[in-house]
């Protein structure tokens, strides 16, 4: 690939996708960014009012340097590097009907946090197995970062890793800046699944906050959410890798406490007695830890690893199990 990329494509019309469309149009770094959002309403709204209609409104869009359209393919085939930003449940959905060899000799980069539920992957498997996308072509953007302090332009951290440098480096280019700061890892693997798995914990984390645990509670369960992470990622990718560096700590630490966290609400609203529907209707959001939950859950039948949160958030999630009447359970396992 080119050093200096010069069309970049965004796919995705959430608060991330917006975020990073921010990022790339503050930092003037390529000389074309292209944006799909799937509904046409949504980008004449964009083209006229200059502002995402559902998410993170207070962004100003630059029509000058950011092209938005509904039409996915052409977005695609006009880039040379494309961030995929769609939930992982709307994934599939999404590509299925595009052409197999639209993603041939670009450049593609994951900002998904979830798995893909037709499959079971991470979009980087995913990317290979499904649209013949090589290692050296896919990447990661993890954090710890929330979107919404993006917007606000605060200080935040992104973690891009790819088993190709060059890659890697390229990106981390466009990306840093100002109010972001970038670092490299070439552990593909271990930074989707650690970004997958955060948002379980942080679900479990709301739903402790909302049966009216504290923050005392919250630190023991995170410190034991980072090394049942640790011995899950080992057993899928075991390489020699630091489980306390921001992608895998950092990340899990903000989408556990911040009040910008999803999975958090999602949660939180489990623990306060709001059922699963309820709770998705409310937030009109992707939890995606909801998702992940199942999917992380059937895979560990084949790993057999100790993942008590798991176990305790599958529960209350999928057995519609009130939390108090499995969290003895739980309890008894942490330390």
């Amino acid at each position: 690939m080119k050093k200096n990329p010069v069309k970049v494509a965004v796919l995705g019309g959430g608060s991330w996708a917006t975020a990073l469309v921010k990022i790339l149009t503050d930092n003037q770094q390529p000389k074309q960014i292209s944006w799909w959002l799937r509904s046409e309403q949504s980008v004449n709204h964009v083209r006229s009012f200059r502002h995402n209609p559902n998410y993170l409104s207070s962004v100003e869009i630059h029509p000058e340097i950011v092209s938005t359209s509904h039409l996915i393919e052409n977005v695609i085939s006009a880039a040379e590097v494309v961030l995929l930003v769609i939930p992982s449940a709307f994934i599939q959905q999404s590509l299925e009907h595009l052409r197999k060899d639209l993603f041939r000799n670009k450049v593609v980069v994951s900002a998904v946090k979830g798995l893909i539920p037709q499959t079971g992957h991470i979009l980087g498997e995913y990317m290979q197995e499904q649209w013949g996308c090589t290692k050296m072509e896919v990447g990661v953007i993890t954090g710890p970062c929330h979107a919404e302090e993006v917007a606000l332009e605060r200080l935040s951290f992104l973690t891009i890793a790819s088993e190709n440098n060059q890659l890697a480096t390229t990106v981390a280019e466009l990306l840093n800046g100002r109010y972001i700061k970038t670092t490299l890892s070439d552990d593909i693997y271990g930074t989707e699944y650690a970004a997958v798995l955060k948002n379980i914990y942080a679900i479990t984390g709301g739903i402790c906050h909302g049966i009216g645990y504290g923050d005392n509670f919250q630190a023991v369960l995170m410190s034991n959410a980072i090394r049942e992470m640790k011995r899950f990622i080992n057993a899928v990718h075991p390489i020699n890798r630091d489980i306390d560096d921001s992608a895998y700590l950092g990340d899990l630490l903000v989408t556990g406490y911040s009040q910008f966290s999803r999975n958090r609400t999602f949660g939180n609203m489990l623990g306060k007695g709001y059922s699963v529907v309820s709770a998705h209707l409310e937030m009109n959001m992707i939890a995606e830890g909801y998702y992940a939950t199942n999917l992380i859950y059937e895979m560990n039948k084949g790993l057999n690893v100790a993942m008590p949160i798991l176990d305790f958030t599958y529960n209350v999630i999928y057995n519609q199990l009130h939390p108090k009447l499995v969290l003895d359970d739980l309890l008894n396992k942490l330390n």
